[in-house]
């Protein structure tokens, strides 16, 4: 059974959401609802991997600690 939803969204993304939908042939509305499926649905399972979780908190990094100036560090020394 479908209901109707009022939303208030940025004019902006409703064009784009617009296009895109065009695009693939498909409706605002049905984007809309497989979105809310998706991040609705417990049984769904998570993308997170069984060894991304448990690596996960192995390494204590400190607050201010900054990776892409230390991936850029890394880059050019390896590309010297």
């Amino acid at each position: 059974m479908s209901t109707k939803l009022t939303l208030k969204i940025d004019e902006g993304v409703i064009e784009r959401a617009k296009n895109y939908a065009k695009m693939h042939n498909t409706s605002v509305s049905s984007l809309v609802e497989v979105y809310l499926q998706k991040v609705t649905n417990p049984s769904r399972k998570s993308r997170i991997t069984p060894l991304v979780k448990s690596l996960s908190g192995l390494i204590d990094l400190p607050n201010d600690y900054d990776h892409k100036k230390d991936y850029s560090e890394y880059l050019k020394n390896k590309y010297k």
